[in-house]
């Protein structure tokens, strides 16, 4: 019986101060059994009271040991007949394992857990009040959120901070006496186009010879298979899945039986491992291609001795499951093999040409594969791969004479720093030792949940460059201008206004919840704590001690105006002040106070403003919406800006601005066009309705055809093969026969 996931959680009221007796507070969790979960748990006991033995089958991270801790302490077990086990694959033999060597409950791990739920609780509890008195309700503070916010906004600020400089790229064509062609770059950058220009004009009256050619053997190694970490990351380069993503379908190949365990620190493989994937490289390439490796891992802080992700079944190629299934096991099973591969060699060849009239150099690079070994099944993927793959180099001579064909000066603009994506947000957190396996996918939707964070979907700008091309014939220099889009970024992890207005207010009044160090300490000590070397009520009660002053303090500290209001200037019509804040539902214009008898007016910030550099003038342009713009079948036409963007409405109905189009400048016509497009996606929409009971229709969503009634949903089986045809009778057959929901989904406290 499963016991879906937790059975019981902390009081939603908090935590239990106990003082002991003026000692300093001790921290007695209070829990309890949710709602939705008390049918299942009460079926888990009525089973558990008639079985010899109770076996306790949850994950062996802390989290799932603590999983069997509350099932153990409900249920009323005894030690006599329960039995503790843990297997990292679900396999017959693994499962058969377990049962043959079971052991108890690891109170260790457990309290690690409860540590961590505690200190997480009291951060969220006592934070979450001061943001609401000083910022606006509803807002939340986390402590590993927190400070993966932080990382985000620093980046932003690094970006707002950085100054473009131009430079200029050399690239050169030669030709070889046989007549093959050398493609070489400057090996220095050139800062401006006065020291472009003069290179290029005397590259006129140069000569070009063959200096350095030096040729060398180059090894590369396999990457060590997966750990959650890693497997995000290449999951969201290869395959483009979000972090959350692959850690679902993970979760789905791990319960169908595919591969170990999915949350695990660890690079090491079972020597049972070891041998089925040298058996898989010898039958399919060879033994040539075979080179056994025992991976450690490095990573700070490592928890359990649990596998990398592989496999169970290494020579199993095709899996029944869906479309991404498929992709991340192949993926899984690639990274796996090619750990236990031998090493590809190559050879480089690095020729510097010499410029006769010059003290920089040209250079040129080649390589050939001399031996694939594991590139011939994987090849890792890095965020910043720009670079093109080195073909092969002609044969050179030191001392031969090379001609001129075509020799260019680009000109580039160095970048900002990246934004972070959920991937590379993962390496950076793991890097710095915030959080562990199982919360970084967590942590990353909870920051896009609450609204901190969004991911950009920016297009970019249209930019100049100049190229300067010599023309080695007759010497002369001709320019050309081009045009690219830069900035554009899909996908990046970009702070909202409310991100880092949270962000600053929290770095400035509680620096110890938003240092890295002190985050990584905290991991450090629940390690700890996990290893038996640690009390875990006494190390919450040195962070209690420290931090709930700093909550008084920062509770007491009465301020002019909410944190993060700007005042923008004064409204010419009104002479009353503009100001933008964060409201209710996000950043917004006021025009006016609420001292004043008449009531402050209101708009809303359009996606891509910014509470930090909106003007007075694009503030007071909010407050020309709603306008109406003409009528259209007898109803008048109108625009404005909601919570969610811009919009027409007609009639009743309401249909989205799309970004291309101004709110202040569409047209009469365009209104007509969306309102009509709206109209014809919502009948397609709709397959059936019933005049005799209009609260019920029968409607094609995102994942098939679904019955509506009283604003809720119904599955249609999939035996109905025409569910356009269904009768009214059908549906409200369908209707009563509905599955109770679930309780809810095993594992998604770490998904």
């Amino acid at each position: 019986m499963s016991s879906r996931g937790h059975i019981r959680d902390l009081a939603k009221k908090g935590i239990d101060l106990d003082p002991r007796g003026g000692a300093g507070p001790s921290f007695e969790p209070n829990y309890e059994i949710p709602d939705d979960k008390k049918e299942q748990v009460k079926e888990l006991k009525a089973a558990a009271k008639k079985a010899d033995i109770v076996w306790l089958a949850s994950d062996e991270d802390r989290e799932g040991e603590a999983i069997a801790w509350h099932l153990y302490e409900v249920l009323g077990l005894t030690p006599e007949k329960t039995r503790r086990i843990a297997f990292h694959e679900i396999t017959k033999d693994a499962i058969l394992n377990a049962i043959a060597n079971p052991r108890q409950i690891d109170m260790d791990r457990v309290n690690a857990q409860q540590a961590r739920r505690v200190l997480d609780r009291i951060v969220g509890f006592e934070l979450s009040p001061v943001l609401w008195r000083k910022i606006k309700p509803s807002l939340s503070a986390g402590r590993v959120q927190s400070v993966a916010v932080r990382l985000i906004a620093d980046r932003e600020r690094e970006i707002k901070d950085f100054t473009s400089s131009e430079f200029f790229r050399v690239n050169a064509t030669l030709s070889t006496p046989q007549g093959a062609n050398l493609r070489t770059e400057l090996s220095t950058r050139l800062n401006n186009r006065q020291q472009a220009l003069s290179l290029l004009e005397d590259c006129a009256n140069a000569e070009f010879s063959v200096g350095k050619v030096l040729t060398k053997p180059v090894s590369k190694s396999p990457a060590p298979p997966f750990t959650t970490s890693t497997l995000q990351q290449e999951a969201a380069r290869k395959l483009g899945f979000t972090v959350a993503q692959t850690m679902r379908i993970a979760q789905d190949l791990y319960e169908a039986g595919h591969i170990t365990y999915m949350r695990t620190d660890s690079v090491n493989l079972s020597n049972l491992a070891l041998s089925s994937i040298a058996k898989v490289i010898t039958k399919k390439l060879g033994p040539e291609y075979i080179q056994t490796r025992r991976y450690h891992t490095g990573t700070k802080g490592a928890q359990e001795a649990h596998e990398a992700i592989r496999p169970t079944y290494v020579d199993i190629e095709q899996i029944h499951g869906s479309e991404r299934e498929q992709k991340l096991y192949t993926l899984i099973r690639r990274r796996a093999i090619a750990s236990q591969m031998a090493d590809a060699t190559l050879e480089r060849t690095t020729a510097e040409i010499q410029i006769s009239n010059r003290p920089e150099h040209l250079t040129a690079q080649g390589e050939t594969i001399k031996f694939d070994g594991f590139l011939r099944v994987y090849m890792e993927s890095h965020d910043d791969e720009t670079a093109e793959a080195a073909g092969l180099l002609p044969a050179l001579t030191t001392g031969e004479k090379l001609n001129a064909i075509e020799i260019t000066a680009t000109q580039r603009f160095t970048a900002h720093p990246p934004r972070y994506t959920e991937a590379s947000l993962v390496k950076k957190m793991e890097e710095l030792g915030i959080g562990r396996p199982s919360t970084y996918a967590p942590t990353i939707s909870t920051i896009q949940q609450r609204q901190y964070v969004e991911r950009g979907d920016k297009d970019g700008i249209e930019r100049q460059f100049e190229i300067l091309s010599l023309n080695p014939l007759n010497g002369s220099i001709s320019s050309t201008i081009r045009t690219e889009t830069v900035g554009s970024d899909r996908g990046k992890l970009v702070p909202t206004d409310t991100g880092m207005i949270v962000n600053d207010y929290l770095a400035e009044n509680f620096p110890d919840i938003l240092d890295y160090n002190f985050t990584a300490q905290v991991e450090e000590q629940f390690d700890e704590i996990a290893e038996g070397k640690s009390l875990w009520q006494s190390e919450i009660g040195k962070f209690y001690n420290r931090f709930h002053p700093e909550v008084d303090r920062a509770l007491a500290t009465r301020t002019e105006h909410r944190v993060g209001e700007r005042i923008l200037g004064t409204d010419p019509k009104s002479g009353k002040p503009v100001s933008v804040k964060i409201g209710r539902f996000g950043p917004l214009v006021q025009i006016g106070d609420a001292e004043s008898d008449e009531k402050p007016r209101f708009a809303s910030l359009l996606k891509g403003q910014s509470m930090a550099s909106i003007t007075l003038d694009e503030a007071l342009g909010l407050f020309e919406f709603p306008r109406i713009i003409g009528d259209f079948e007898g109803s008048e036409v109108s625009v404005a800006i909601g919570r969610f963007g811009p919009y027409v409405k007609h009639a009743g109905k309401f249909a989205s601005i799309p970004k291309d189009i101004e709110p202040a400048e569409i047209t009469l016509q365009q209104a007509i066009d969306l309102i009509v497009d709206k109209r014809r996606e919502e009948a397609g929409r709709i397959l059936r309705d019933f005049p005799e009971e209009p609260e019920l229709q029968i409607l094609n969503g995102r994942f098939g055809p679904y019955i509506v009634f009283r604003k809720k949903n119904y599955k249609i089986p999939r035996t109905v093969e025409k569910p356009e045809t269904l009768t009214l009778e059908q549906c409200h057959e369908i209707i009563q026969n509905q599955p109770a929901p679930k309780a809810g989904k095993t594992r998604s406290k770490k998904s």
